[in-house]
């Protein structure tokens, strides 16, 4: 049982320049979409973070508003929660499979999410995932947002003389216009 294990919680990373992330949430399930905001802003707070929050009907269209805000927005990363419940029907398995896919091809092309969307087959085991004081899915959300704003920001660092030179390297000391005498 996921309960009884001990887990290994990585550090939250430190900034040295502001760090800005968008929370969309799906509170289709209210009580547990307010437990997973707070876990996720405590997180935040606790790292210096500044953010904003919309809200979206369901699980299915968390995705798609973090898509348009990176493509058209200026967030350093992105928070996603909500939740979803196991039904009668097979909706549950398409929700969790394409707002996770979604997420991860969105992850793969750059933008730097936690995925806090709960996908549980009942709810006491969504209460408590969200609960802050427990599993706080919305805090370690939060966190894994952070720590890939923090790799993104390492590894964009510019890399000196790596790889191809320009024009630049190749300019002779006192040669103002870059050409090279023979």
């Amino acid at each position: 049982m996921a309960g009884s294990e001990t887990h290994h919680i990585l550090d939250l990373p430190a900034f040295d320049q502001p760090v800005k992330l968008l929370v969309v949430v799906a509170p289709y399930y209210r009580d547990i979409a307010d437990a997973l905001i707070k876990g996720a802003e405590a997180t935040l707070r606790k790292a210096g973070a500044t953010w904003e929050m919309v809200e979206v009907p369901g699980a299915l269209e968390v995705p798609t508003a973090i898509a348009l805000a990176h493509e058209r927005a200026n967030f350093d990363g992105y928070v996603a929660l909500g939740c979803v419940i196991r039904g009668e029907t097979t909706h549950y398995e398409t929700v969790c499979n394409d707002s996770s896919r979604a997420l991860t091809l969105l992850g793969l092309h750059g933008a730097c999410i936690g995925n806090g969307i709960l996908t549980v087959e009942n709810r006491d085991q969504a209460v408590v995932r969200a609960d802050p004081k427990g599993q706080n899915k919305g805090g370690g959300a939060a966190s894994a947002a952070l720590h890939l704003i923090a790799l993104g920001r390492k590894w964009s660092a510019p890399r000196g003389n790596v790889g191809f030179r320009s024009n630049e390297s190749f300019r002779i000391a006192g040669d103002s216009e870059g050409s090279q005498s023979a």
